[in-house]
């Protein structure tokens, strides 16, 4: 895979494509990383890549033919280009895993108030990550990429993609290591016990009792059998005892 970013600061990538499990995908060829400098593509013989909205309007905009040019220069019949931005779907685990499918995925990085709205003509993707605002979308471009990277085959082991959180919409249950007490706290007996099937269990039940804490939403999602439904409604019985 190749991922080009569209971005007004390349330098904030250095630290984060050379650490890590990312470095390590790039050094082994898992993906190629690529971050290009929308303000090379600038005609504006002061550099500004900006300019006051339209309409009037607090704030700056980011212009369009800029990031036009900047994504002619790099698009490929095989780009899927994105556009960082909260106001979008929010983004999700199965997001992921599709995008972990393309060839080459470019991210455009907005600033200020976000980018014309004609550079949404040359885009195929709009993410969120949040319901929240931040200064640029460099940040969420290493969120994406990072999200995306770990799930190519190779760069970490398949187990653990497997088991982790949000697959089949239930949080991961805890996890232990040694030593076996920490400050009076002990791993749960029956992680000791080498019982495979009850282990199994175990992790299921505290699966679902994690995902009824933090994110009851997922359940509604979420393929239950009777047994899980069951001692789902204990728990809620008991609380609400």
């Amino acid at each position: 895979m190749k991922i080009t970013v569209l971005t007004l600061f390349p330098e904030l990538f250095e630290p984060y494509i050379t650490t890590s499990i990312i470095k390590k995908a790039t050094l082994q060829s898992y993906v190629s990383i690529e971050c290009i400098n929308i303000r090379d593509f600038t005609l504006d013989k002061h550099q500004r890549v900006d300019d006051t909205p339209f309409g009037g309007g607090a704030g700056l905009v980011m212009k369009a033919q800029p990031i036009m040019d900047a994504l002619d220069h790099v698009r490929t019949p095989d780009s899927h280009v994105i556009y960082l931005t909260p106001v979008a779907s929010t983004y999700t685990q199965v997001k992921a895993k599709e995008l972990s499918t393309h060839q080459h995925l470019i991210l455009i990085c907005g600033h200020y108030e976000g980018v014309d709205e004609r550079v949404l003509s040359m885009v195929d993707d709009v993410i969120s990550i949040g319901d929240y605002i931040l200064t640029g979308g460099e940040v969420a471009a290493m969120v994406v990429m990072d999200s995306i990277i770990r799930l190519i085959p190779g760069v970490i082991s398949s187990e653990s993609i497997i088991s982790e959180s949000f697959e089949e919409h239930l949080l991961e249950y805890p996890q232990y290591t040694r030593p076996e007490e920490v400050r009076g706290m002990k791993v749960p007996a029956i992680l000791l016990s080498g019982h495979h099937a009850n282990i199994e269990q175990y992790r299921k039940e505290q699966s679902l009792l994690k995902t009824m804490k933090y994110r009851p939403d997922l359940l509604l999602k979420a393929k239950l059998n009777e047994k899980d439904r069951k001692f789902i409604q204990k728990h809620v019985n008991k609380v609400e005892k």
